[in-house]
């Protein structure tokens, strides 16, 4: 049988009256569990609070989406706590080692409210530590699945244009070549300077072009009467050469002069020379396009991490927002269309950036997802006396009555089982109350508008 000084070494008891020490003694159950016994399973009903005397318990199950582990050591208080709103164990609860336990029912959690004040407010501290710790793993997780999303989505954000710029620069090699051989030929021919000008005039005239028509039938006739006239001076086999001229919307009328002062082969030499140079400036746009682009994209994701600055300064709101925006680009880009009204004026928060750019990431990938994809995202800034006003705007089906005095509750979600911890208007909340603001919400179907208030840093005019 437990003795008093016995529960007396439970943290939790320590330093109680003897009477009170009596008193729970008198009412709770004393279990003895051998290792690989099961004290309660996950979906039971909460009904008893375990006192965890000697041995130790596994707490095991699926929570949140994920398997969670935890370990109960002797002078650990388990179970369902005065106050909590737990009904059901979310947990199984295997004994790893012979254990001795208090079991307290939860029937008489009123009585001890009265009769054990002291240790009630120590296991209301207790619960509050536990709701504390589940917070803060699901938001790790939070996070931790939200970097996941936007990883992978930058990862092919950048995986395209890398892969565009290595297939220009492979190919860049073999035009290379082709106009090293063009020259080659050029050269062993006694050119005149008049020659040699006109060339070279309508090599710098092409590779300076302006865009080449977009239209696929204007680029099919300009190809036809491209291959008419090398066809009319014998040139039967630069069908290729015909085509890649046409595509960078070269006149014929200027491919005639070239006829009219060489022969045959030398103008042939020439024509490929001229359309090697201008594919050499076709691929060093590509590779210049898309070596900007990654650049761009490392820029927001230092911008968006605020990686390389100090953690607290002064922010402008919409360069955070278009950080963020460029970093989403890989959800928006399928059916999203953002319409900006920003402020001319820099609208500054004195914040941690970092933090700033995850509320509207939040409120943004909602917004995607409440539209399926597809719809239309209004991005708002304006000044309102010491505070600026942020609104994001989406023309989906809105938040139906019920549902909206819940969506800045922790864990409340519309998703999916694994789709969503509901924790991201939480934090979104949390950072704005942090930063002395506060985010409100009107919702009706085609208009979902979140509107997040933050005080202007000092100095801003």
């Amino acid at each position: 049988m437990v003795d008093k000084s016995e529960l007396s070494r439970v943290p939790a008891f320590a330093n109680l009256p003897e009477d009170q020490i009596e008193w729970f003694l008198s009412r709770a159950e004393e279990l003895h569990l051998k290792a690989g016994d099961t004290s309660f399973h996950q979906g039971d009903p909460a009904d008893a609070m375990f006192v965890m005397l000697e041995g130790q318990l596994q707490l095991r199950g699926e929570f949140g989406g994920e398997t969670l582990v935890l370990s109960t050591n002797p002078g650990d208080v388990t179970g369902v706590l005065p106050y909590s709103r737990m009904t059901q164990f979310p947990l199984d609860a295997r004994v790893i080692a012979d254990a001795k336990i208090l079991r307290f029912p939860s029937s008489l959690f009123p009585d001890l409210v009265h009769k054990m004040p002291e240790l009630t407010q120590r296991l209301v501290g207790l619960m509050s530590d536990r709701i504390r710790e589940t917070t803060r793993r699901e938001q790790q997780r939070d996070r931790l699945a939200s970097m996941g999303k936007l990883s992978a989505g930058l990862a092919h954000e950048l995986n395209n244009p890398a892969s565009a710029a290595k297939r220009a620069a492979a190919q860049l090699r073999d035009v290379l070549k082709k106009i090293r051989d063009a020259s080659q030929e050029l050269g062993r021919r006694e050119l005149t300077a008049v020659q040699k000008s006109e060339i070279e005039k309508l090599e710098a005239a092409f590779i300076q072009r302006g865009k080449p028509p977009q239209d696929p039938l204007q680029v099919s006739d300009l190809e036809e009467q491209i291959d008419s006239l090398l066809r009319s001076h014998g040139q039967n086999d630069l069908w290729q050469l015909a085509a890649e001229l046409a595509r960078n919307n070269v006149n014929p009328e200027a491919l005639e002069s070239l006829f009219s002062i060489l022969d045959a082969d030398t103008a042939r030499a020439a024509l490929i020379r001229i359309a090697a140079s201008i594919e050499i400036a076709n691929l060093l746009d590509e590779i210049e396009s898309g070596t900007s682009r990654i650049s761009e994209l490392v820029r927001a994701i230092k911008e968006y991490t605020y990686m390389d600055q100090t953690p607290v300064q002064n922010v402008d709101v919409v360069r955070s927002l278009e950080t963020t925006i460029t970093i989403l680009n890989h959800k928006l880009k399928h059916g999203v269309f953002v319409h900006r009204d920003y402020q001319p004026v820099p609208l500054l928060v004195n914040s941690f950036g970092s933090e700033l750019n995850q509320v509207w990431t939040n409120i943004i990938d909602n917004a995607i997802d409440a539209m399926g994809g597809k719809g239309e995202l209004q991005v708002r800034t304006y000044r309102t006396d010491d505070s600026v006003v942020v609104e994001i705007d989406d023309n989906g089906p809105g938040i139906s009555p019920e549902i909206l005095p819940h969506i800045f509750e922790p864990f409340f979600t519309t998703k999916k089982v694994g789709e969503g911890t509901g924790l991201g208007l939480d934090t979104a909340m949390r950072i704005a109350r942090k930063h002395r603001g506060t985010i409100e919400v009107t919702s009706r179907p085609g208009d979902t508008r979140f509107q997040v208030w933050l005080p202007l840093a000092k100095g801003t005019h």
